[in-house]
């Protein structure tokens, strides 16, 4: 069992608007909620007011650029795409790449459309985020994803869903193999296999030479140096396990995976491995999309939003499960339940 010490501001079941007694104001508890070998995927969350200021049919959408700070002090600039829904869908770039590729562009605006609010951000080392660029750091990056979706937690916000595009789809599942917060996982063209694509970057003796030099310079096709690969960025790569990490995913998140059956970069048959070893797992192949999806961005969107509205429509058909949970102080108490719509605890009733 764990512990947590909260400030407890309760809401009234079935919507009654009436004050709650004073005995229910401002308490602050101590909460007892299951380990999680028990209850696994249920971060304590308290009940908070929330307000809607956009409907799907006509979304008010606000773009703001925010700030995050991950836990090596590096700050990572992102772009909120606000709606006001209760929604809330967190993008991920892939190698070399930024939130400003046309894909995290293009699936937050079909989000935006659909009335869903989304963040997209650059990694460390990535785009206008500090940092040094790193060949590996898959873990890493995981590790920003994690600063970003606390961030958003913080600001009570519910996310509905992680959606990383080709490294940023092994960086989403890297995640959900660590962290048990989030329910809904989209892969889109992420690689299984991390041994493979690495000579068809940095030449069939990468091996011999990183060992000799201590690093390689990966040149641009007009002579020009891109960026540079070390030993232990190397070794980053070389040593992250999709395996582990999709068997380590809990069954109630649901991952989607998308593949294009053309793609250049990342064979389809990584899509097919994904599928054999998570869990709780959907695949889509698109026919004749690349690894881009030059032609084949709004069959994209559409695939993604299909998957995150059914996810959002599960938890609100799923009837609130009782915990058994109690929290008292001073010899007031009340019991909670969790709301898996609101993906928090709400206190219900008061206890003599």
């Amino acid at each position: 069992m764990a512990s947590l010490v909260s400030n407890l501001q309760p809401v009234l079941p079935n919507s009654i608007t009436k004050q709650p007694s004073s005995r229910f104001l401002h308490i602050q508890a101590r909460v007892v909620v299951p380990s999680r070998s028990q209850n696994p995927r249920r971060p304590l969350r308290m009940a908070q007011s929330c307000s809607t200021h956009a409907g799907k049919d006509h979304p008010v959408i606000q773009q703001q650029r925010i700030i995050i700070q991950n836990n090596y002090g590096e700050k990572l600039v992102g772009v909120l795409h606000e709606t006001g829904s209760t929604e809330f869908v967190i993008l991920c770039h892939g190698f070399r790449s930024t939130k400003e590729h046309n894909t995290m562009v293009n699936l937050a605006a079909a989000l935006e459309k659909a009335g869903i609010s989304s963040f997209r951000f650059d990694f460390a080392g990535n785009g206008e985020s500090e940092g040094l660029f790193q060949y590996g750091n898959y873990q890493r990056e995981a590790d920003d994803l994690h600063a970003v979706v606390s961030h958003f937690c913080g600001e009570k916000r519910v996310i509905s869903a992680i959606l990383g595009h080709s490294k940023g789809g092994n960086v989403v599942l890297l995640y959900a193999s660590r962290y048990n917060d989030v329910d809904t996982v989209v892969n889109v063209s992420g690689r299984f296999n991390l041994e493979r694509g690495i000579a068809d970057r940095l030449g069939e003796d990468f091996i011999q030479r990183i060992k000799k030099d201590g690093y390689i310079n990966v040149q641009s096709k007009r002579g020009t140096n891109e960026y540079s690969v070390t030993e232990e960025s190397l070794m980053d790569r070389l040593t992250t396990d999709m395996r582990a990490a999709c068997l380590s995913i809990m069954k109630d998140c649901r991952v989607l995976t998308v593949h294009g059956s053309v793609d250049e970069i990342i064979p389809v048959e990584d899509a097919l491995e994904f599928a054999k070893l998570i869990p709780n797992h959907k695949l889509h192949i698109v026919e004749g999309a690349d690894h881009r999806y030059t032609s084949h961005q709004i069959e994209l969107a559409s695939i993604v939003l299909d998957f995150i509205r059914a996810g959002s429509q599960q938890d609100k058909d799923m009837p609130n499960q009782f915990d058994g949970l109690s929290v008292s102080y001073k010899g007031f108490a009340c019991l909670v339940e969790y709301h898996h719509h609101l993906g928090m605890y709400v206190s219900v009733a008061a206890v003599s």
